[in-house]
């Protein structure tokens, strides 16, 4: 018995040994592959080792941030190995933009959707039997269909990829009825290996993914959802169209994104936009299919266009050179704000976000809230993903450790956000602090910033009266500050983790360990003085600036709001004007070639590889090839138009 043992350990080693090397042989062809078709040389963070757990044959949930290379995940293995890896995705024009990009790449691709003719979805058919592709793409509502599984199973598939997994989720932002039916489908088709990729899912979203997609626990990777390269911004509204056209002034020339909450909104603001020479299209459910579908084109195609929009526009839009993402009302949630501002930069070059809101959007969807039909916990989930949000709006602290703070994720200041920029003053908050904690302890932390700033103020309102809270001694202690300006220092009370809701009453409000040295005066305390102040006030809150600044020279341990940068991927683009003169002609080569071939522009090449070439000024093939983003297909296509280019200006030069 004894030697069997022994045998039989040998043999599961020497398997595991053979599936290692074999896992090792996959990643050395998937690297080859990331070169020749993709003309990158290295993986970015994170991918090698969810592709090793990939090739090992084990079923993925993986949470990557937008533009850290997603779709490599599914799509260098079906190059790599045999089979047929069907994508499931929620917009036709993703599918679309991604078969493009891969077919441009020489990968065998193609689309089932109800936007092919009859006839192609026949040929596409005929060819999946033939087994022809690597990668089909379909939306989930095709696979609802009784003959979908009966075909894939006929063409091969054995690799099931869902793109924007969080909709699968009825605690995600996003959730869509029909993505419910996938696990079905899966085990309809047989024997297929699940990857699951999003680049938003909190822990319980993830949680839920898992229970709704998987049979078997996946392996789950989760990556840190910062994106560095995105400036971070939000305000409260003065005038909100004034504050939007500014943004868009700062990047003339740009494409950029503009969510409104309402149709009304979309084509109110797209219509002013229009009227100040600015291409903007507006983009809501309310449209015709085939308009829709046109002004998307026309965003994906070309440079210089403001799509306005509400949310029904931008889940999976793989254009990478969109440079700023405003939102002209507060967003849903947290996760909502996470997913629409990761428009913007995939590229990885700088880009810009602005958020503005006011007291109106949050009250406005606080009622909706409240008036859903969702069941009560999903209700409070809603209520504390809007919180995190607010915070988020009224943080007195870096944003980027705020909005990944919300996400699970700690991290240093960014030196990328409006707060890190010094942009706002701030004063000595610890007494204004002390008065909300008080009246939060008086009150068992049952009420809302609303009812508690109408305490602080002394307004007697209905509720006031009716719980007695006109009789505590903290009734109108903070008639300095009105209403509004008290949620706001709530919310940056929240922000600072100096309140929070209790995690097993999310109806009430506690105060924490740290928030609790605040309220004795054990512990100063900084606060964003940005509130809408009236101008006999801005005096005192500049003066109370000066304190904290001659305190903090008598004790370094009191905030600062001077950060050092944190060091990013994404370097500033900084040319020369010759190399600015050759940028431009780059670009519009690229356009000519790309209308020429009815291709959007990014994907003959991204502007980062333009950017490259012109700094580069390559002469050969081989130095193209040099060039991060262009690999040996790209350069048989293209090489010869561009080096002429660059050619005649050197030549110029």
């Amino acid at each position: 018995m004894g030697t069997f043992d022994v045998t039989v350990l040998e043999q599961i080693a020497l398997e595991d040994l053979r599936n290692g090397d074999a896992v090792n042989a996959h990643i050395d062809e998937a690297k080859e592959a990331l070169t020749r078709v993709f003309g990158f040389t290295e993986f970015r963070p994170g991918q090698e080792e969810i592709l090793k757990a990939v090739f090992a044959g084990e079923h993925i949930l993986a949470v990557m941030p937008t533009g850290a290379g997603k779709s490599l995940l599914y799509q260098l293995p079906a190059i790599v190995r045999r089979g047929l890896t069907v994508v499931v995705s929620p917009l036709i024009a993703l599918m679309r933009d991604q078969v493009q990009q891969l077919q441009a790449r020489g990968i065998a691709a193609a689309a089932l959707n109800s936007s092919n003719s009859g006839e192609d979805n026949s040929e596409i058919e005929a060819g999946l039997r033939r087994r022809r592709y690597r990668i089909l793409y379909v939306a989930p509502e095709r696979l609802a269909r009784a003959d979908t599984a009966e075909l894939l199973r006929a063409a091969g598939a054995d690799v099931f990829a869902i793109d924007e997994a969080h909709c699968v989720s009825q605690w995600g932002h996003d959730f869509r009825p029909e993505y419910l039916s996938l696990a079905e489908v899966a085990r309809a088709i047989g024997h297929v290996q699940l990857i699951a990729v999003t680049a938003t899912a909190d822990e319980p979203t993830r949680a839920d993914i898992v229970k709704k997609l998987f049979a078997v626990p996946p392996q789950i990777f989760v990556r840190s959802f910062d994106r560095p390269n995105l400036h971070l911004s939000m305000a409260r509204k003065t005038d909100a169209t004034r504050q939007i056209e500014s943004m868009i002034a700062r990047h003339k020339g740009h494409s950029g994104i503009i969510y409104c909450n309402s149709r009304k909104g979309v084509e109110k603001l797209a219509e002013y936009l229009g009227q100040k020479g600015v291409l903007a299209l507006a983009y809501h459910a309310g449209l015709e299919a085939g308009m829709r579908s046109a002004r998307q084109d026309e965003f994906l195609r070309h440079e210089g266009v403001v799509i306005v929009a509400t949310i029904a526009f931008g889940m999976g839009i793989d254009k990478p050179d969109v440079r700023f993402v405003c939102h002209a009302d507060l967003p849903q949630s947290i996760e909502a704000y996470y997913q629409e501002i990761g428009r913007a930069g995939r590229d990885g070059l700088p880009a810009e976000t602005l958020t503005l809101f006011s007291d109106a959007d949050i009250r406005l969807r606080e009622q909706q809230i409240s008036a859903s039909v969702a069941p009560r916990d999903r209700k409070l989930i809603e209520k504390r993903k809007l919180n995190a949000l607010i915070a988020l709006c009224e943080t007195p602290h870096c944003r980027r450790q705020t909005l990944l703070a919300a996400f699970g994720e700690t991290s240093k200041p960014c030196g990328n956000c409006d707060i890190c920029d010094g942009k706002w003053p701030r004063f000595n908050g610890a007494i204004a602090a002390q008065k909300i904690m008080s009246a939060i302890h008086r009150t068992s932390g049952r009420f809302f910033p609303g009812h508690l700033a109408n305490l602080l103020v002394g307004h007697a309102s209905d509720a006031i009266r009716r719980h007695g809270h006109d009789l505590l001694p903290t009734f109108g202690v903070g008639k300095e500050f009105n209403p509004a300006e008290w949620r706001s220092i709530f919310y940056q009370l929240h922000a600072a983790k100096l309140i929070a809701q209790d995690p097993e009453d999310r109806d009430r409000w506690i105060i924490t360990k740290d928030g609790r040295a605040v309220l004795s005066g054990e512990a100063p305390l900084s606060l964003r003085g940005d509130i809408r102040l009236p101008s006999g006030r801005k005096v005192a809150v500049r003066r109370s600036l000066q304190e904290i600044v001659v305190a903090q020279a008598k004790d370094p341990a009191l905030p600062r709001q001077a950060f050092e940068p944190a060091k990013t991927d994404s370097d500033v683009v900084r040319l020369t004007a010759k190399e600015n003169r050759l940028l431009a002609a780059l670009k519009a080569k690229r356009l000519e070639v790309a209308r020429e071939q009815k291709l959007p522009a990014f994907i003959i090449f991204h502007d980062k590889v333009l950017i490259e070439m012109a700094r580069a000024r390559p002469k050969t093939r081989e130095d193209m090839l040099a060039i991060p983003g262009i690999g040996p297909d790209k350069a048989v296509r293209y090489a010869a138009i561009f080096l002429s280019l660059i050619a005649v200006h050197s030549d110029e030069s």
